[in-house]
């Protein structure tokens, strides 16, 4: 069984980024899991806290969820046409202390994926991205991109997914994404 984390780059409750990955663990193919992690609790990154506290538990946990996952799936909005603020410093704190890069990020397989109420989707924010996973040394899926523009039409009030053209997109997507991660771990013996 292939396991998947998902980490939603927003803490509104009501974000579209959240619904679109609870949406995502109820799509996945049937040899893979999609278990949705939290950024609730992570601090703002403050290296004096890393210094005179420590790691905090919560990022730690997170760690460790990334570290036994097959793959990561980033639900990332778009902020000012860029990365949410949020979900950087997530990825900051994950980064601590250098030497935990290799086990939580290293050669991971993931995939980014977004939805805005705009018309172009997330395409800045992921682009904005792969600098920053390829720092990490990440293994980025190009097979596919997932940008649901105009989220307030593809979701309902209740963040249920209403528009059956993207739920097919997102099964795709999904299954190309599963498939990428299973070939990554033929390739490397795991």
């Amino acid at each position: 069984m292939i396991k998947i984390i998902g980490i939603t780059g927003s803490l509104r409750s009501g974000s579209y980024n959240t619904a679109l990955l609870r949406m995502a663990a109820g799509l996945m193919p049937n040899e893979a899991k999609l278990e949705i992690a939290t950024l609730k609790g992570i601090p703002l990154y403050d290296e004096d806290v890393e210094v005179n506290e420590g790691i905090p538990q919560t990022v730690i946990a997170l760690q460790e969820q990334i570290a036994a996952a097959d793959g990561l799936l980033l639900a990332t909005p778009e902020y000012n046409n860029s990365i949410p603020g949020v979900l950087k410093n997530a990825i900051d704190w994950l980064s601590r202390p250098p030497s935990s890069i290799a086990r939580t990020f290293g050669d991971r397989p993931v995939a980014l994926m977004g939805a805005s109420p705009g018309g172009f989707g997330t395409v800045l924010s992921q682009n904005a991205w792969l600098p920053v996973l390829r720092a990490l040394g990440m293994r980025p899926w190009f097979g596919g991109r997932l940008l649901i523009s105009r989220a307030h039409h593809v979701f309902n009030e209740s963040g249920e997914m209403v528009d059956e053209a993207a739920r097919e997109q997102l099964r795709s997507f999904l299954a190309g994404f599963a498939e990428f991660i299973q070939a990554s771990s033929s390739r490397t013996g795991d």
